[in-house]
């Protein structure tokens, strides 16, 4: 069964799409141009405080690095999965289907805007521990805050990249929905360490998510995904920690 917690974030980003939609339209192309640069730059900064937060270790006084061969690894693993199953053409046909039951065919930016927001609301521990807490416990204390951030996050995306965002609240029910219904399963595995780890390579991914909002080049963010699922493997071989 899905879960409240759930519900109440895909409503959020349902309410951020419309909210960004009505506003959108008030806001001049040129000022949603500048905004997709200051967006991006946030998401970028929030990707890199992220990970520095679980990389950065301080001792004796002395800043030092930790996890980086686990970073490099789940990284480099994770894109080749991801490449070797073309992620990235799963998920663009997706969002071309979208465009096309949608009738948004004029939009050229819909599946782009659809991929780009989509993993800016899906990737990290909070969608995960989030669901679990609400499948296992009944608490969804952690969703309720994600569905705020959600909301004011597509809000922003959808003004500036249009309606195509304002859709990844489907793949936001269909991922905690899944990890709902599987919690029983996935709750052994979600150590804090874990957790630490998923969270560190999944806001790496947040930051190439930025990054694609203030270039033209495109980093293919969708078939690096598979690199959480190595980074939560990785957490369990010591040495990599």
């Amino acid at each position: 069964m899905i879960g409240l917690g759930t519900i109440i974030n895909t409503a959020a980003v349902i309410a951020g799409g419309i909210i960004g939609l009505l506003f959108g339209k008030l806001i001049p192309e040129r000022i949603q141009k500048t905004l997709i640069m200051c967006n991006g730059i946030c998401v970028m900064f929030i990707g890199v405080a992220g990970a520095m937060a679980k990389m950065l270790t301080l001792k004796d006084g002395v800043f030092d690095t930790q996890k980086s061969l686990l970073l490099v690894l789940a990284m480099v693993l994770g894109t080749i999965v991801g490449e070797l199953v073309n992620l990235e053409k799963q998920i663009t046909r997706f969002g071309d289907w979208l465009k096309r039951k949608t009738k948004s065919t004029q939009d050229n930016g819909f599946t782009d805007a659809f991929i780009t927001a989509s993993c800016t609301v899906c990737i990290g521990a909070m969608a995960v521990i989030g669901a679990i807490n609400d499948a296992m416990f009944h608490d969804y204390s952690i969703l309720i805050t994600k569905s705020i951030i959600d909301l004011i996050t597509i809000c922003i995306m959808t003004c500036t990249l249009g309606k195509g965002a304002a859709f990844s609240a489907i793949p936001v029910f269909l991922f905690q929905g899944i990890i709902t219904v599987l919690a029983k399963l996935i709750m052994p595995v979600m150590t804090d360490l874990a957790l630490a780890d998923l969270s560190m390579v999944g806001s790496v991914l947040i930051f190439c998510v930025g990054l694609n909002l203030i270039r033209d080049k495109k980093v293919p963010v969708a078939n690096m995904l598979p690199a959480i699922l190595f980074a939560i493997g990785f957490s369990f071989i010591p040495g990599l920690n």
